[in-house]
């Protein structure tokens, strides 16, 4: 039945203007008026719009990327322990190449009525995506975290690895073991994760004596990795750091199509210390994510405001930590 403004805000005992601003979720609007608005939907027998329903307690919204990379189904296990310790259920919602869009899984999450949303490294973590989609939700009062990258201008809780140090702490490895030509293979330059990192790189090749930095942007993925590693190796690098990796195994892949070896010739580093990494030929050096306490922190972020609890908003970076393993060390001439 569509809703007569008139007669729900004589109901309501408020004006027309206030039932419309109250049934388009905008904000501006009291508690209390907003109540009173929705009683009086309910009391004339009007339907209320699926924003305004009721959410069903305890079921929680996970939106990740595509599972190939290893360290989001990681972050996938930690989150959905967590919330089922605490008694809530998650929707996981993964998102492949083509396939369901990340705005497509938001709205189909709202009208499940989600009592919230977690968001790893999704759009928020693209400089260039517009922050509206996640400052209506906000407006509609559903409370959101997000994993790895703020976005713009939207008030709600970030949690983040600092990916500026973790690039700082792996050439700090590499110079200390006496190379001087350090190449960095990272993804698209328009996520945040790729902008920090090289920032990181960049500011702590500064400090390196004779340092010759060099950086190549191709894809976060295998064949990304082996791509950028290529371009790396034709400009004289000894060593690379790797924005992922998945992307470092692709240059361990280039570097051996090269007739050289890991690390007696190239010495390469990935990002993430995603499952299975201590195990690959050689065993990967690498940045370590801290996953768990992100994770943990989410969900606890995301629990208090969904009670009602006062919730710090804004970034909060993690210290990552450098693992190392067996693909870096000397370089030859040394």
């Amino acid at each position: 039945m569509a809703a007569n403004l008139a007669e729900i805000a004589a109901q309501a005992k408020v004006s027309a203007a206030t039932v419309s601003r109250v049934l388009n979720g905008r904000p501006g609007v009291s508690p209390a008026t907003k109540q009173a608005v929705l009683t009086a939907l309910d009391v004339l027998g009007y339907e209320r719009p699926k924003l305004l329903r009721s959410r069903r307690a305890g079921l929680i919204g996970l939106i990740v990327p595509e599972l190939s990379n290893p360290i989001f189904p990681t972050y996938a296990q930690v989150i959905e322990t967590a919330l089922v310790t605490r008694g809530y259920v998650s929707v996981l919602c993964t998102q492949e190449p083509g396939g369901t869009t990340e705005d497509e899984y938001t709205e189909l999450l709202l009208e499940r009525a989600v009592s919230g949303i977690i968001f790893v490294n999704g759009l928020h973590a693209d400089s260039r995506s517009d922050p509206a989609r996640y400052q209506k939700l906000v407006a509609q009062g559903l409370p959101i975290v997000m994993i790895n990258g703020p976005a713009r201008e939207v008030d709600a809780s970030f949690f983040s690895a600092d990916d500026e140090l973790g690039l700082e702490l792996a050439v700090a490895h590499l110079s200390a073991l006496g190379h001087r030509r350090i190449g960095l293979a990272l993804g698209q330059e328009r996520f945040v994760t790729s902008i920090r990192k090289k920032r990181g790189f960049l500011r702590a090749m500064d400090g390196v004596e004779g340092g010759r930095a060099a950086v190549e942007h191709t894809m976060y993925t295998v064949e990304g990795g082996r791509t950028a590693a290529a371009r790396l190796l034709d400009r004289g690098c000894t060593a690379i750091c790797c924005g992922g990796d998945p992307m470092a195994i692709g240059a361990i892949r280039a570097v051996r199509e090269r007739g050289l070896s890991v690390p007696d010739d190239v010495s390469v580093i990935g990002s993430d210390d995603s499952s299975l990494m201590a195990y690959i030929d050689p065993p990967l050096t690498t940045i370590r994510q801290p996953v768990r306490e992100l994770s943990m922190a989410a969900v606890t972020a995301l629990l208090d405001e969904m009670n009602g609890f006062e919730t710090p908003h804004g970034e909060f970076l993690f210290r990552p930590e450098l693992v190392v393993r067996s693909s870096s060390g000397r370089p030859r001439e040394q």
